[in-house]
């Protein structure tokens, strides 16, 4: 199952979630986490003026927080790992995979 997001992508196998982000002028990263070792998931939806995001949030921290600016448009800040912003086409397949992960989960 796969989303595609604004500047990388999610991917999740069943039990793996992979987070690729590539940020413009710098080299691609990839962040896996088991689906069993999150505590919780969080999704906004993207409107048509703003993007959406989609983040994992894992034992011992806290949900990073959303950004108050015009151009974030109260999201993560990019370089939050467990996160990924999601253009508004992308809504349904987000709540898609969270739900797939939240079954996972247990």
């Amino acid at each position: 199952m796969d989303v595609k997001g604004v500047q990388g992508s999610i991917h999740f196998d069943g039990e793996w979630i992979t987070i690729t982000k590539k940020q413009v002028g710098a080299q691609q990263r990839d962040f896996r986490i088991r689906a069993a070792d999150i505590t919780g998931t969080r999704l906004k939806p993207a409107s048509r003026l703003f993007h959406g995001y989609v983040q994992v949030v894992l034992p011992g921290s806290a949900p990073a927080e959303e950004e108050k600016s015009l151009l974030a448009g109260g999201r993560p800040h990019q370089d939050d790992p467990h996160s990924l912003s999601i253009p508004h086409r992308s809504n349904d397949a987000a709540a898609k995979l969270l739900a797939a992960i939240e079954q996972a989960r247990g």
